[in-house]
């Protein structure tokens, strides 16, 4: 299945999302209303139905109907409306937590749950609009786009540092060293179960996956996706689950939740990768009530980007940043290290 979008869209083109589905062929027959929400991502189910309305949304040149059962080839075209925001990023008073700034980058800690920049239903509360409420003339990168600074991000549930540049320089300095892949990264999560190996490298392309666009698929045979590699290390193994350190040698979306899903074991409380069920122990009594008020305790996947380096775009030195793991996170791993100390 192929989205194509594009390439040079007109003021009026602008306004809407743009899709190409040719449909893949080992689809089984289903529902058109239900496909789209499947593959398409950032539109609710009522964007979905008032396109199909509108005749917005045509199966081989032809409008159709919610109901239409979606065949192996069909071609479907989409265009959706975007939801209606200002052209400019809105200021907002957001406090940051910098742990480090000088002339040219500072190093963000980012909370849980806090969008990194403006997209799909996330126009306001983010951390660029923190950025640009604080700072002036922060860079835009290529194209001007409207992320301010911004040169690498991470996912609106996971926690932790990001770099982010003052200048122009800065900015295009930094970004060769994460197009290089000589950023270290390294981050801390809980995982499900006990990993077989203290120590580790998971390799297989990430791609958006065939079955939810939303999420992201290992392709270990290369035939989709963009190269991956993860390095991991066991740092406490406590039976139901690991605390473990992941290092990046790529930045793919949603890479460390993909690749430990792909080998059985996805991050503790990851709703789109299958960690907020019990998959280890048995799912009753005092063990399962304490699994679910950990869950109740930790807002996202338990996933926090501990630790930046890279090289320094005035001084070319060297400098590392470290930060400590949240509370919530910190918590939970106390819960479990007491409850396999006392079983």
């Amino acid at each position: 299945m192929s989205n194509e979008l594009p390439e040079i869209p007109t003021e009026e083109d602008d306004l809407f999302e743009h899709y190409r589905i040719v449909v893949d062929k080992g689809q089984t027959p289903v529902r058109l209303d239900k496909f789209l929400n499947q593959h398409v991502a950032n539109a609710s189910r009522t964007k979905i139905q008032n396109g199909i309305e509108a005749e917005a949304v045509k199966v081989n040149d032809l409008a159709s109907k919610a109901s239409y059962k979606v065949k192996p080839y069909d071609v479907i075209t989409l265009s959706l409306p975007e939801p209606p925001r200002e052209t400019d990023i809105i200021p907002e008073n957001i406090p940051l937590d910098i742990i480090y700034e000088d002339d040219v980058l500072l190093i963000v800690n980012k909370p849980t749950g806090m969008v990194v920049h403006p997209a799909h239903g996330n126009w306001e509360g983010t951390l660029i609009n923190g950025l640009v409420y604080h700072f002036n003339n922060l860079p835009t990168g290529r194209n001007g786009e409207g992320r301010p600074g911004l040169v690498h991000r991470i996912d609106k549930d996971t926690s932790g540092l990001l770099v982010i540049a003052k200048t122009e320089f800065a900015m295009s300095f930094l970004a060769k060293q994460f197009f290089d892949h000589t950023i270290e990264r390294t981050y801390q999560a809980i995982v499900w179960g006990e990993l077989s190996e203290a120590s580790g490298t998971i390799t297989g392309h990430i791609g958006r996956s065939a079955k939810d666009r939303r999420v992201m698929s290992v392709y270990a045979d290369g035939s989709e996706g963009k190269h991956a590699v993860t390095h991991y290390e066991v740092l406490k193994p406590l039976r139901y689950v690991s605390l473990i350190k992941c290092n990046l040698e790529t930045g793919r979306t949603h890479q460390i939740r993909a690749h430990m899903q792909s080998i059985g074991h996805p991050i503790f409380n990851d709703t789109a990768y299958g960690g907020d069920r019990i998959l280890r122990g048995i799912s009753n009594g005092t063990y399962k009530a304490m699994v679910r008020n950990c869950f109740d305790e930790l807002p996202g996947q338990a996933l926090h980007a501990k630790s930046l380096g890279f090289i320094h775009p005035t001084s070319k030195e060297w400098v590392q940043f470290d930060t400590d793991l949240p509370k919530n996170f910190q918590n939970i791993l106390d819960k479990w290290e007491s409850y396999v100390q006392y079983q």
